[in-house]
C-alpha cells in the first residue's frame, strides 16, 4: 500500500459536530474487544508536536518524501542533519497521560489491540504491548542495499563521531523527528553509511510516497476484522493508510469513536468525536470504568455535556 503523501485536508461543512460527552466511549470500552488506532496528536502533551492540528508543523515544514530521499544526495545530508539534532530531543520525550490509559486499557483486558500511525515509541515506553507501529519506528534502521537492520543509538554514536561540533540550534520538533534547520545550518553534515554493505541509511519509517509493507497492512485488517469497536485517537485521518481501517470498520458495521480536538476525514463514518484534550480525556474515561493509571486511584471524572 503506497502512502500517499497528503499533506492537507479541508473539512467539508456538512460534517457532524464533535461533543464533549465521553459516554459512548466509556460504554465502548467497557464491553470490551476495542481496537486503538493513534496519531500524532496523543503524543503532542509529550512535547511532539502533530502535522496539522492548531500550530501543526505542517505549517512551516514539508516532510521528506521517500522519492527525494532514495534519489538526491544532498536530500538525504539535510535530512540526516536535521534528524541527527531532532532525535536529541525527540528520543528524551516520555510517555503523558494518554499513552497510559492506553496502556492501563490493555492491562484490563478492554483492548484486542494497538495501532499507532506515529514513530515514536511512546505507547510501548508506557507499557501497551503487542503495539502495530504502521509507519515504522525512529528507533530503527535499515540499509536500503542489504536490507540490514541496527540500532538509532548506533547511528547517533557515529554520526556524532563523524560530525564533533555539530550543535545548531533547531527552530523546532516535527513529529517525525525532523528538525527545522537552515541550509546554512546543515552546512557540510557528513553522512555515514551502512557499516555492512556501505548503502544508504534510512530511517526504519514510512516516508511520504512509500509503501507501507502490505504483511503489516494486512494484519492491521485482520485486527479491525476481530474487534468489536475501533477508537481513534489524536489523527486527522488525513492519510489514507489509517483512514481506509475506519472505512473497514464502519463498513462492517463496527462503531467507530473518535477523540480529536478539530474535525477529522473519518468523522461522517464516526459515532462520536469527543473534541476534548486527549490527556484529560482518557484519564476522565479510565475514571469511569475506575481503572487505575500508573497503579494510582483514578482521578475525579470531568463531566461532559
Amino acid at each position: 500500500m503506497r502512502m500517499r503523501p497528503t499533506l492537507s485536508w479541508i473539512p467539508s461543512e456538512d460534517l457532524p459536530p464533535g461533543t464533549t460527552d465521553l459516554e459512548p466511549i466509556a460504554g465502548a470500552l467497557s464491553t470490551g474487544r476495542v481496537l486503538v488506532l493513534s496519531g500524532a496528536g496523543i503524543s503532542t502533551e509529550s512535547g511532539i508536536p502533530d502535522y496539522r492540528g492548531e500550530g501543526g508543523s505542517l505549517s512551516r515544514h514539508t516532510p521528506m518524501t521517500y522519492q527525494d530521499f532514495t534519489a538526491d544526495a544532498q536530500a538525504r545530508r539535510r535530512y540526516w542533519a536535521r534528524s541527527h539534532l531532532g532525535w536529541r530531543t525527540f528520543g528524551r520525550a516520555r510517555p503523558n497521560a494518554g499513552h497510559r490509559a492506553v496502556a492501563a486499557f490493555g492491562r484490563h483486558g478492554l483492548l484486542t489491540g494497538v495501532i499507532t500511525q506515529n514513530v515514536d515509541g511512546l505507547h510501548q515506553a508506557a507499557g501497551s504491548e503487542g503495539v502495530v507501529e504502521l509507519h515504522g519506528s525512529l528507533a530503527r534502521v535499515v540499509c536500503l542495499s542489504c536490507g540490514a537492520f541496527s540500532p538509532r543509538h548506533e547511528l547517533a554514536r557515529r554520526l556524532e563521531e563523524a560530525n564533533v561540533g555539530f550543535e545548531p540550534v533547531a527552530a523546532g520538533i516535527n513529529p517525525d523527528g525532523d528538525a527545522d534547520l537552515t541550509a546554512a545550518q546543515v552546512g557540510d553534515f557528513r553522512v555515514v553509511p551502512c557499516t555492512r554493505c556501505g548503502g544508504v541509511l534510512k530511517p526504519d519509517v514510512v516516508f511520504f510516497g512509500e509503501n507501507v509493507p502490505p504483511r503489516r497492512v494486512e494484519h492491521c485488517r485482520d485486527l479491525v476484522g476481530e474487534a468489536a469497536s475501533l477508537l481513534v485517537l489524536g489523527s486527522s485521518l488525513t492519510v489514507m493508510s489509517g483512514l481506509r481501517f475506519v472505512r473497514q470498520a464502519a463498513q462492517a458495521g463496527k462503531p467507530v469513536l473518535i477523540i480529536n480536538r478539530d474535525p477529522t476525514r473519518g468523522d461522517r463514518h464516526a459515532l462520536t468525536r469527543a473534541a476534548l484534550p486527549l490527556g484529560a480525556a482518557l484519564a476522565s474515561v479510565a475514571a469511569r470504568l475506575d481503572i487505575p493509571v500508573d497503579g494510582q486511584a483514578a482521578p475525579p471524572v470531568v463531566r461532559g455535556t
